[in-house]
């Protein structure tokens, strides 16, 4: 799984999100950011965690977090999984890539047999100087906001 340890700093990235706007994990200084990592849009897990999220949105929001999902799809493909699911957070669009790698998340799966390529689920939550403060690996999909908090 991640490469990344607890207490390390926040690799920093710049990406598109589902809006076509420019995201940097710099721009959340002095916010705690919810940063998870999910597998494809609009599929059974990557959808219950996503809602949970926006389910969640405002009382997250209250206690000062920032929401923030990733995964290689396109920015077509997130704006669709926004626009069908009512998704009040940035979708980054990381189809070169470059994140998920610095984030240590792109791994080897394996499904029926076969071995491929893809991105592990996972949530980091960075605090406001850009530094990791946890690391969930065992992503509860249903009860994603609810374990972010259980950790804090």
């Amino acid at each position: 799984m991640s490469t990344l340890k607890e207490g390390e700093k926040a690799p920093d990235f710049t990406a598109k999100d589902q809006n076509g706007k420019t995201v940097s994990l710099s721009d959340f200084k002095g916010k705690t950011v919810i940063l998870y990592f999910y597998p494809k849009d609009d599929t059974p897990g990557c959808t219950a965690e996503a809602c949970d999220f926006r389910d969640n949105y405002q009382s997250l929001l209250g206690k000062g977090y920032q929401v923030i999902g990733v995964s290689t799809d396109d920015e077509k493909s997130h704006k669709k999984f926004e626009t069908k699911y009512s998704l009040p957070f940035p979708l980054i669009a990381d189809a070169d890539k470059h994140i998920v790698e610095a984030y240590g998340v792109w791994v080897e799966k394996s499904m029926y047999g076969k071995t491929y390529m893809g991105t592990a689920r996972t949530t980091f939550i960075i605090d406001g100087d850009g530094v990791i403060n946890k690391i969930i690996e065992k992503v509860d999909t249903k009860n994603a906001s609810q374990q972010v908090l259980d950790l804090v």
